[in-house]
């Protein structure tokens, strides 16, 4: 038997603009996104999940939608939901799903960079479910498609080629944006010099434009970066060859765990 790994995570902040555009499907892929790209990193086939739907009103026909997607989604991904909660709060003004998802792991990554390995990201499409409340400090009470619009589920892509090519470290972009990368930095930094590569949305450079930082930004959002591998050199061009919307970012070096990125918004450059 293959040892088995668990994850927790919902929608957060997110939840307020799914509850009032009653985007539930979105919501769900939301849910399951968050917990999937992060099994992705440990390289584990999820297969075993269950749910807490939390409403601010006891709406029958959302809670039979999120359920009914939700189901839907299992089935694709062979997965099986054995159970949920639903709550009612009447004093939030925006909804969550929260999920747990188990997976089994064949082989253990180390997941960790190694000094001169490339940095391959792989594009975001869009927001996805982080920096949501700095978005609404910002916007207000507009409501846009890219409010709600699903985050990327990278896990497909990961496992197909964990197999077939050898990658160090893998990081799934989101709460605390490239300081995520820290998390598998070993005496060694992180250099991303060539961030346009993949062309951050319009919507980021709005909220640059905003008046947010150069900082700010690669420590809230994924700049229209989603997942991160570091793979040797030789590996590279197969990786490129196979994953669509990928591309080398930056390095590896040695260093002391820092991560440096030349801003695709201005000249600046930015040490998180």
């Amino acid at each position: 038997s293959f040892p088995e790994v668990q994850h927790t995570d919902g929608i957060g902040t997110k939840g307020f603009y799914h509850w009032r555009k009653k985007t539930f499907r979105n919501a769900v892929l939301d849910a399951l996104a968050m917990n999937l790209n992060d099994l992705a990193m440990v390289g584990a086939t999820p297969y075993l999940l269950q749910n807490h739907i939390v409403l601010p009103k006891d709406d029958h026909k959302a809670i039979l939608t999120i359920v009914s997607e939700l189901a839907k989604e299992c089935r694709k991904r062979k997965i099986v939901m054995t159970g949920g909660e639903t709550s009612i709060h009447s004093d939030m003004p925006s909804m969550d799903i929260s999920i747990t998802v188990s997976g089994f792991v064949k082989n253990f990554p180390k997941n960790q960079c190694e000094v001169g390995d490339v940095l391959v990201g792989i594009k975001s499409n869009g927001l996805h479910s982080n920096g949501i409340t700095k978005v609404r400090e910002i916007f207000g009470q507009q409501n846009r498609k890219e409010f709600t619009a699903p985050t990327k589920i990278y896990l497909d892509e990961v496992l197909s080629i964990l197999g077939k090519c050898k990658i160090n470290g893998m990081m799934h972009i989101t709460g605390g944006a490239f300081t995520k990368l820290k998390d598998i930095l070993n005496k060694a930094d992180a250099i991303i010099s060539q961030p346009r590569k993949l062309e951050p949305h319009p919507i980021f450079r709005e909220i640059y434009n905003s008046g947010v930082s150069d900082e700010k930004m690669y420590s809230t959002f994924n700049c229209g970066v989603g997942f991160v591998l570091s793979v040797p050199k030789s590996e590279a061009e197969k990786i490129l060859s196979q994953v669509h919307g990928s591309a080398i970012l930056g390095e590896v070096v040695h260093g002391i765990g820092k991560v440096k990125i030349r801003s695709a918004f201005s000249e600046n450059s930015v040490q998180l």
